[in-house]
């Protein structure tokens, strides 16, 4: 039985109080629910990274939102952070493969596999994000695109203790749209078979897939339920401790 993974992607937003104030809060609502059946996993900026990390955080995991494709610990790179430093910083887990560090940064099949790489080299849990646009979704190509990624982004050294993998179709993240549970049930079906036949069937079958993309308190359950979906990836109803919170609820 997997066990769900509930995991908050705060992107850019913000500064020292108020994110310090949100981790206490969100390390205050897991203290007082022990033996959990699920995980919970935050991944604030960097700016703050490194202070939420030592703070008393009891069983809520801390996650880095990137890492450096140079393999390097340190070097001649100005304005990156690798997976050494952010181990450093205390965190455990990293997101690789964003639609937005895809779509912003023009980041590559390829890079996002170094990215993972290096994560788990360094002894990092890495979140691997894949998903379709708009136009690939109406023009059919849902299930080519993510075969792909899982093909070229996942690496092969790629274990159910050290990858996640995390289904968001970019068309909707932050817009309030989502798959229907069908579309989310089939898109998750074959990632697992494209998982099962780069890696083999036990990786692929104990290995946890996420999704995300609008997801919300009054959407959690149902998502949730769809077979294949291990866990959520959430953005916006992450940045306040009770949406964040009624999302992990929808496990109980």
């Amino acid at each position: 039985m997997r066990r769900k993974l509930i995991a908050g992607n705060w992107k850019m937003n913000g500064l020292k109080e108020d994110s310090l104030a949100l981790a206490q809060a969100v390390f205050a609502k897991s203290a007082a629910l022990p033996n959990k059946n699920f995980d919970m996993l935050i991944c604030p900026p960097m700016n703050v990274l490194g202070m939420i990390a030592m703070l008393p955080h009891n069983d809520v995991l801390i996650g880095a939102q990137d890492v450096a494709e140079t393999t390097k610990p340190n070097g001649a790179f100005t304005g990156d952070v690798s997976a050494t430093m952010v181990k450093d910083l205390g965190a455990t887990w990293t997101l690789v493969g964003h639609s937005e560090r895809r779509q912003y940064h023009h980041e590559t099949d390829a890079v996002v596999q170094q990215k993972a790489e290096n994560a788990i080299a360094t002894g990092l849990t890495a979140v691997i994000c894949i998903g379709e646009t708009l136009d690939e979704r109406e023009a059919g190509q849902a299930l080519d695109v993510v075969r792909r990624q899982i093909a070229e982004s996942v690496p092969s050294n790629a274990t159910a203790t050290n990858t996640v993998i995390a289904y968001e179709p970019v068309w909707a993240i932050g817009t309030g749209k989502i798959p229907t549970t069908d579309d989310v049930a089939q898109v998750h079906a074959a990632i697992r078979t494209k998982l099962a036949e780069k890696l083999g069937t036990e990786i692929a079958e104990n290995m946890r897939i996420l999704y995300g993309g609008s997801v919300k308190p009054e959407n959690a359950k149902e998502l949730l339920s769809v077979p294949n979906v291990d866990g959520a990836l959430i953005g916006g109803a992450s940045l306040k401790a009770d949406s964040f919170w009624a999302i992990a609820e929808a496990v109980l």
